[in-house]
């Protein structure tokens, strides 16, 4: 899944792609690079990241979804919005799914939307809000906590007919790095929930506090997780370097064919 950020303050993209030709150009050469899913997003989900207002976002969102559609048909694009409308109209737009980091606390309509559109749904786990959700993250057992969470909401989707669901748990939403990396480490035990599992630390705070540097800096580190998160059972990698994704998977899958 490569990742497109049409937003000023994203943690390693925003800005970079902020016009309608720097946006197709990226996603051109993502689909290229080999991504499957292109995942579009328009309000940051950083730490302490700025308030986007629900116009602002579907000004963001829903031309670069219409102009993809238009121009690569053949590309499944998701919109990353914990917005219901948000979601509804990117799904109008061309879009095939939808990724909700807040697994849909962040908008009481989403469910029931989702339920309606009948389209795959992506649900993460945080703890806390995109405010203060690294301020002090605590947890009893942060694997067992975050797999509960998942059962439960996975059972409310049963419930209002949403079947086609994919689990996220959540890297550097709510979490330090142990906390991470221990999720890393069991990742296989999500297995238990009987639905696919996405894994997103991309350029993130547990690869760069870990290894003292920059999300610019942060691609080989970044190459070891995702190689580490498809070993323990990891089916969509959720990245901003698309080409180096599929050539660590691609090297990974020839192992596991031929050992």
């Amino acid at each position: 899944m490569g990742i497109l950020n049409v937003t000023p303050d994203s943690f390693f993209d925003g800005g970079k792609f902020n016009d309608m030709d720097t946006q197709l150009s990226q996603v051109e050469k993502m689909l290229h690079d080999g991504a499957d899913f292109i995942d579009i997003g328009g309000f940051s989900t950083r730490p302490g990241a700025d308030e986007v207002t629900e116009e602002d976002e579907l000004k963001r969102v829903i031309p670069i979804i219409e102009s993809i559609a238009n121009k690569f048909p053949e590309a499944i694009i998701s919109i990353d919005s914990f917005r219901a409308k948000v979601a509804e109209q990117a799904i109008i737009a061309g879009a095939a799914m939808i990724n909700d980091v807040t697994a849909g606390e962040g908008d009481s309509d989403m469910l029931e939307t989702v339920a309606k559109l009948q389209v795959p749904y992506i649900i993460m786990h945080k703890q806390g809000t995109f405010k203060d959700m690294q301020a002090e993250p605590h947890y009893g057992h942060v694997v067992r906590e975050v797999i509960q969470y998942l059962s439960f909401k996975i059972e409310k989707l049963t419930e209002l007919g949403v079947h086609d669901i994919i689990v996220d748990p959540g890297f550097g939403f709510g979490k330090t790095l142990e906390h991470n990396f221990q999720l890393l480490k069991y990742l296989d035990l999500l297995r238990i929930l009987g639905k696919p599992i996405l894994a997103g630390a991309s350029r993130k705070s547990m690869i760069n506090k870990l290894l003292k540097t920059r999300p610019e800096n942060a691609l080989t580190g970044t190459i070891a997780v995702n190689t580490l998160a498809r070993l323990g059972g990891a089916d969509i990698i959720r990245v901003h370097d698309v080409k180096e994704a599929v050539e660590t998977l691609k090297v990974i899958n020839f192992y596991r064919e031929t050992v």
